[in-house]
C-alpha cells in the first residue's frame, strides 16, 4: 500500500502551501516538519518503493542526497520550493515546481499549480513571508477589502512567527499540530473568528515583542545599536523579528541582536535600511555570514563580545 509523506517547512509558507494542496487533493499523509531552521527534513523520511512524497518550502540543495536516496529506492516525489536548488537530479519519479524569483514564495507556486483554487491561503503565506506587494497582487482578484487584507496579514505573520525558535521545544505550537488545526478550515476568516488557536498565536507574538521592547540597548550610537536578549524561549523566538522591527524603526541605524546561549550568543545583524550593506562582512569576521542587508553568527563566544561590539561601532561609524 502506498504511503504518502508530506514534508514541509513549519513556517507560514510551508504550512499554507500544504494546506492548499490538501484542500484540493485530500488524502492522509505522514507529516514531517519542524521549526523554521529545520531544513534537512528529507533525512527523516523512510519511504519504501511506491511511496509518494510531497516536499514544500525546503531547499533542494540542502536535501539533494536524501532526495537521491529516496528516488533510488523507488519512491516518487513532487518538489515545490522558492529557495536556491542547485543541480536538480534528473529522474522520472521526480517532478519539480521551483521558482527562485524574489517576489514569489512556495505557496504562490502551489497556487499556480492549482490554478488559483485556494488562492486566499497563498495570500496569507505571502504576507507571512514578508512579500506584502505579492500578497496584495494575489489578493486583488479575490474581492477582499482593506480590513480583510489586514486580517490576512496578521494571520500570515502570526503563523510564520510560530516557527521561530532554536527547536520545536521553543515553539508555542508544533507546526504539524498547527497545520492539522488549520486544515479544518477552508476559509481563513472562519479560522480567525472562531479558532482559539489564532488568538493564542496572535497574543503569543505580541507578548514576546512586548518583552523585547522593554530592553535597553547595551551599546547605542547614532549609527548602530546592540541589544542582548536573555537565555529564554521567548528570546529565541523573537530575535529575528525584533531585529527587523528595530531596523524599521531606525532606518538610518544598524542593529545587532544577541541572544544568550551557553558559552556565548547567537547574533542577528541588520544593516541600515537606508544603506543595506556590510552586515555579511561584519559577521564573517566572527565565522558568520549572510546577506549584505541581514546576516548572523551561529555562536559568538562570550569572550568575543567586546571585540564584536567594537567591530560593530567601527563598521557603522
Amino acid at each position: 500500500m502506498t504511503v504518502f509523506y508530506d514534508v514541509f517547512n513549519g513556517d507560514a509558507d510551508g504550512i499554507c502551501a500544504l494546506h492548499q494542496l490538501r484542500l484540493a487533493e485530500p488524502r492522509p499523509g505522514v507529516l514531517i516538519t519542524g521549526a523554521k531552521r529545520d531544513i534537512a527534513l528529507l533525512e527523516r523520511v523512510a519511504a519504501q518503493p511506491g511511496d509518494a512524497i510531497t516536499v514544500l518550502d525546503i531547499s533542494l540543495a540542502r536535501n539533494v542526497s536524501a532526495l537521491q536516496r529516496l528516488l533510488a529506492c523507488g519512491a516518487s516525489c513532487r518538489y515545490f520550493d522558492h529557495h536556491f536548488a542547485g543541480e536538480v537530479p534528473a529522474h522520472p519519479n521526480l517532478k519539480t515546481f521551483i521558482d527562485t524569483a524574489p517576489d514569489i514564495c512556495t505557496s504562490l507556486i502551489a497556487d499556480r499549480y492549482l490554478g488559483g483554487r485556494h488562492r486566499i491561503w497563498a495570500v496569507v503565506a505571502a504576507f507571512g513571508d514578508n512579500l506584502a506587494a505579492a500578497a496584495r497582487s494575489a489578493a486583488a482578484p479575490l474581492g477582499v477589502n482593506e480590513l480583510q487584507i489586514a486580517q490576512l496579514q496578521e494571520l500570515g505573520e502570526s503563523i510564520n512567527y510560530n516557527a521561530y525558535g532554536e527547536s520545536v521545544d521553543d515553539l508555542n505550537y508544533h507546526p504539524a499540530d498547527l497545520y492539522q488545526t488549520l486544515n479544518r478550515y477552508a476559509d481563513p476568516f472562519e479560522f480567525i473568528s472562531g479558532e482559539p488557536v489564532f488568538e493564542s498565536l496572535r497574543t503569543g507574538r505580541a507578548d514576546d515583542l512586548y518583552l523585547a521592547d522593554e530592553l535597553k540597548p547595551e551599546m547605542e550610537t547614532a549609527r548602530c545599536a546592540l541589544y542582548v536578549l536573555p537565555d529564554a524561549a521567548w528570546s529565541r523566538r523573537v530575535s529575528g523579528v525584533f531585529a527587523n522591527r528595530l531596523a524599521q524603526r531606525h532606518p538610518q541605524r544598524a542593529h545587532a541582536v544577541l541572544t544568550t546561549r551557553p558559552g556565548g550568543f547567537v547574533v542577528s545583524v541588520r544593516a541600515p535600511i537606508a544603506a543595506p550593506r556590510g552586515a555579511d562582512e561584519l559577521c564573517r569576521q566572527f565565522a558568520g555570514g549572510g546577506r549584505q542587508g541581514a546576516a548572523g553568527i551561529d555562536l559568538l563566544p562570550r569572550s568575543e563580545l567586546d571585540r564584536f561590539t567594537a567591530a560593530l561601532a567601527a563598521h557603522y561609524p
